[in-house]
């Protein structure tokens, strides 16, 4: 693929590099391209107790949940990615049964080409798969990578790009930026062919303006403030802990998080006793950045302000003097106008609302700008399937939370505040490409030539004919325009 455009701006000599390199690696048949995402999976096994230490470094993470929630299943990303990219990228063929019978003799196919240049703007609360991902997709569909992670985990961006190129990338094909904050605006104003964004509505908003203006395309996913409907069938042995799990999973700093969870008043008694152990056991937790616990902290004292209040628990209090540290906090009898059901936030909270009929809980919903994800617990699977029906959010769950989720094959994306487009499964890796077209015509007839010389190419006659054969609603009618088109053709010849 030869791009000709070659702009100054940001980062110029390494988005030539880039350009200079992507256009061979493109044409590579894909299951080359897939060799070095079999070495990274391998790589990803070999290192992973490094992998595991800088993660632990940057944000004081435990092993065992780098391991089962980033390792696992960026593993299991690049596997889906060598059993199927080759399918999924192939050319389509059209079929010629969909053919007009104007346009024979000819045939069709769509490409799926890369989109040249991707700038990936990292996040870091899951610095591992969330960017590993998107990398090794837009790797695989064939494009070059500009890489901005966060400053917030610079050591697991450095380890995770040494590892992407010991995998035998071409050289020069993905580049590294630095974890800065100066970097992510600079990148925004290179000369890329998309991007991808990992990050906050607010940052999302502003850097689709920005690239709105160069008709930059671009993939947003900008977190959530996720609903978990727990009907008037659901199992509170199951609903209360997948509730409290959907909270404070990663410490809270995860865009899936179960943020309102809508009870039936019928179980709300019940429900929220049981999540009274849950977080009298709970030790306080240390979050990645200070105005995480701040943010929090302002939508519990609005929720208490208009009413709300707190399951209150002797642990509750913080008590160590951190100002990243803070309890897992539950907030009762909360409402769908409030704050806390309003914004995204990073911080074990989640705020409980009773509801008496499903239509007053969809209204609820509806209420919250974000639709990433969504979950629904019920003993009817087939009434979860229902419900899902009406939302609006871009991944539900029934039975379950987060985890699902994470499954390689399937799209990750919201909607509404929670962004647009997907970074995962065929979706994902399709929104790393473009689509082409190529058509060949067969034969010398060309009718629609001769309007070029001044000639008619067919009588009024003749294209009622055509119309009236290939569409009428009876069959006296179609042949009556069989013999019109006979009839217009004869007399042309």
């Amino acid at each position: 693929m030869i791009h000709s455009r070659m702009l100054p701006g940001p980062f110029a000599a390494l988005t030539q590099q880039s350009r200079e390199v992507q256009p061979t690696w493109a044409a590579l048949p894909v299951r080359q391209r897939l060799r070095p995402v079999r070495a990274l999976r391998h790589l990803l096994a070999a290192e992973s107790q490094s992998l595991c230490e800088a993660v632990a470094n940057d944000l004081g993470k435990p092993v065992e949940e780098t391991l089962g929630g980033e390792l696992l299943p960026l593993a299991a990303a690049c596997r889906f990615l060598e059993r199927e990219a080759h399918r999924i990228l192939q050319p389509r063929r059209i079929s010629r049964r969909h053919l007009p019978l104007w346009l024979w003799p000819q045939s069709d196919r769509v490409y799926r080409r890369p989109r040249g240049l991707v700038g990936i703007l990292g996040t870091w609360n899951y610095p591992l798969l969330l960017n590993g991902v998107q990398i090794v997709q837009a790797l695989t569909a064939g494009n070059s990578v500009l890489w901005k992670p966060s400053e917030v985990a610079p050591a697991s961006a450095r380890i995770l790009f040494d590892l992407v190129e010991r995998a035998g990338y071409p050289s020069g094909l993905v580049h590294l930026l630095p974890a800065s904050r100066a970097a992510g605006p600079e990148l925004a104003e290179a000369d890329l062919d998309h991007v991808v964004f990992t990050g906050s509505s607010s940052t999302g908003r502003a850097l689709a303006e920005r690239l709105g203006r160069r008709l930059v395309t671009s993939t947003l996913e900008l977190s959530g403030c996720d609903a978990m409907f727990v009907l008037d069938d659901a199992d509170l042995n199951l609903a209360v802990p997948a509730a409290w799990f959907g909270a404070t999973v990663n410490r809270g700093q995860t865009c899936l998080a179960s943020r309102r969870i809508l009870v039936h008043r019928r179980l709300y008694p019940d429900f929220t006793t049981a999540l009274q152990s849950l977080v009298a056991d709970a030790q306080p937790m240390r979050l990645a950045l200070e105005t995480q616990v701040k943010q929090a902290e302002n939508l519990i004292r609005d929720a208490l302000a208009g009413g709300a209040r707190l399951l209150q628990t002797p642990g509750h209090t913080n008590g160590s003097g951190d100002p990243r540290v803070i309890p897992a906090t539950v907030v009762l009898d909360a409402r769908p106008e409030m704050a806390i059901c309003q914004q995204a936030s990073f911080a074990p909270l989640m705020a409980v609302l009773p509801f008496d009929t499903l239509e007053e809980a969809l209204h609820m919903d509806a209420q919250c700008p974000y639709a990433l994800g969504a979950s629904v617990f019920t003993a009817n699977p087939a009434g979860g399937l229902h419900l899902a029906g009406h939302l609006r959010a871009g991944m539900v769950t029934i039975n379950d939370v987060v985890l699902p989720t994470a499954h390689p094959a399937t799209p990750f994306g919201g909607r509404g505040e929670s962004g647009w487009g997907v970074t995962q499964g065929a979706e994902g890796l399709l929104e790393m490409t473009v689509p082409q077209l190529v058509s060949v015509r067969g034969g010398q007839l060309r009718l629609h030539y001769d309007t070029a010389v001044g000639k008619r190419p067919l009588s009024v006659a003749g294209f009622r004919g055509l119309l009236e054969w290939s569409h009428g609603a009876t069959l006296r009618q179609r042949l009556n325009g069989l013999w019109q088109l006979l009839r217009a053709a004869k007399s042309k010849g």
